[in-house]
């Protein structure tokens, strides 16, 4: 898949589906039957004779005892069809289409013998369209995008980028100028969530639960199928974090720690937390420059606070207190500086946004001091990681302590010392798996996605009605 389809939108341009008045429904039915396009109608849209008979039938339905009236999925069929025959039919899946192409057609634009229909189309489909189209005397033609109108956004969920969307699309509809960060969003939160749930056999759990959805059994659980990627990526991190504390099932001793066990070494795991932490701030910061140069130029990137602006401030901090650590005048100059261009950057985009005079001024004023106190709080932020981690690791050995504490005691009390073990694991694998993964998302949200997004963008939503082939069944009721 090529690198602008996984870390962009669909290429959109603006058209507008042009046909002679007497060839209008079947072009539209054409376009319906596509999908390829968002229409954006002009004016009220008023009811007609099919609206009035879906109506009727509606009421009708729902006079009868124990019913209740069921919106219909329309259909459309290419020649007009006698709607008083299919009002008392009561078909209501091809009243509903008559009553969507009433509205279609009541929002398009007439000029003498030809109307026209302006909306968005991805730029693969528009030639598509436009060959099927001209066969039914129609034409799709280009048009520039206007000043300040923003095309609607349609993700490509494929791979990586399919994968992990949902954890993007639950916080906002990517603008249609942004870069979309669904792979990277998705390989950070399962990073995250594994530092908090490390352990071998845990992870491990996961993995077979993930799994399990993949294969789609049971069927009761087949609406999380699109859980997989999240369940499985979690199973790995939170395995190789277990490999690395030396956790399986808790200090069990099976795996022996290839880096460190965080009980005994929590200062280093929180340094190690914050550290992780920064660096996925520097790559939201980093991320959101790029948005903002998208959205509105260098000027917008440079001016704001989550653009170069912001960078500068959070850079300037961090070496500020590196010089400090190291107690190097000149680094600590270096970072001064840094901060003094953020600061003054910022203040300014803030203040021009803010409309200028003593208002700007103020507000600016109060935008920067957040600003500033956001980037501390933001990092420390990302001590959780190791609290969590910690937590997980000490109920794993609070577990395994009164596990091996009531085997020691004699065979008699053995079949107890499972029963813990079982028990205990299976609380710790329910508590901190819930916890991890409402903390890893919080993260992602607050800390990350709120400087890679400044605004939300709008879903593409297609006009998409089936045809009704004169050879086929009516549509159904239901």
């Amino acid at each position: 898949m090529p690198w602008r389809d996984a870390f962009e939108p669909i290429r959109m341009d603006r058209v507008a589906v042009v046909a002679p008045r007497d060839q209008l429904r079947r072009v539209l039915v054409a376009v319906a039957e596509a999908g390829v396009v968002q229409v954006e109608l002009i004016g009220e849209q008023g009811g007609g004779p099919a609206t009035d008979a879906l109506r009727r039938t509606h009421q009708k339905i729902g006079l009868l005892p124990s019913t209740e009236p069921v919106p219909a999925a329309p259909c459309l069929a290419p020649d007009p069809p006698d709607l008083v025959v299919i009002e008392r039919a009561g078909r209501l899946g091809e009243l509903a289409g008559e009553a969507e192409l009433e509205r279609v057609v009541a929002g398009s634009s007439h000029h003498g013998a030809v109307a026209a229909l302006v909306g968005w189309s991805p730029k693969a489909a528009v030639d598509p369209l436009a060959g099927r189209l001209a066969l039914l005397g129609g034409a799709v033609v280009r048009l520039s995008i206007p000043r300040g109108a923003e095309p609607p956004t349609l993700i490509e969920a494929k791979g990586a980028t399919g994968a992990f969307q949902p954890l993007v699309d639950t916080y906002a509809t990517v603008p249609y100028a942004d870069l979309n960060p669904a792979a990277l969003a998705g390989l950070a939160y399962v990073v995250m969530f594994g530092m908090m749930f490390g352990d071998v056999g845990h992870g491990a759990l996961l993995v077979a639960a993930g799994l399990v959805l993949a294969a789609g059994h049971p069927t009761s659980l087949a609406r999380f199928r699109r859980l997989t990627p999240f369940v499985i990526g979690a199973g790995v991190a939170s395995t190789l974090f277990g490999l690395a504390f030396g956790e399986m099932f808790g200090p069990t001793h099976v795996v022996g720690a290839l880096w460190l066990s965080p009980l005994d070494h929590p200062t280093t795991l929180l340094a190690v937390s914050i550290a992780a932490g920064a660096g996925l701030l520097a790559v939201s910061y980093a991320l959101g420059t790029v948005n903002r140069w998208r959205e509105g130029g260098p000027v917008r990137a440079l001016v704001a606070t989550s653009g170069l602006a912001g960078a500068a401030l959070y850079l300037g901090i961090a070496v500020v207190g590196l010089g400090w650590y190291r107690h190097s005048s000149v680094v600590v100059t270096l970072g001064a500086a840094l901060v003094v261009a953020g600061l003054g950057f910022g203040f300014f985009g803030c203040y021009a946004e803010a409309g200028g005079r003593g208002t700007g001024v103020a507000q600016a004023g109060v935008e920067m001091f957040d600003a500033v106190l956001r980037i501390g709080t933001n990092t420390v932020s990302f001590a959780r990681l190791a609290a969590f981690g910690l937590t997980h690791a000490a109920l794993g050995g609070i577990v395994w302590s009164g596990t091996t504490g009531l085997w020691h005691r004699g065979p008699a009390l053995r079949l107890a010392a499972a029963a813990v073990f079982v028990a205990g694991n299976a609380v710790a694998f329910a508590l901190e798996g819930l916890v991890a993964g409402v903390q890893a998302l919080r993260l992602e949200y607050y800390e990350l996605f709120s400087r890679i997004f400044t605004a939300e963008g709008r879903q593409f939503r297609p006009w998409r009605v089936p045809t009704l082939s004169m050879k086929e069944t009516p549509c159904s009721p239901g």
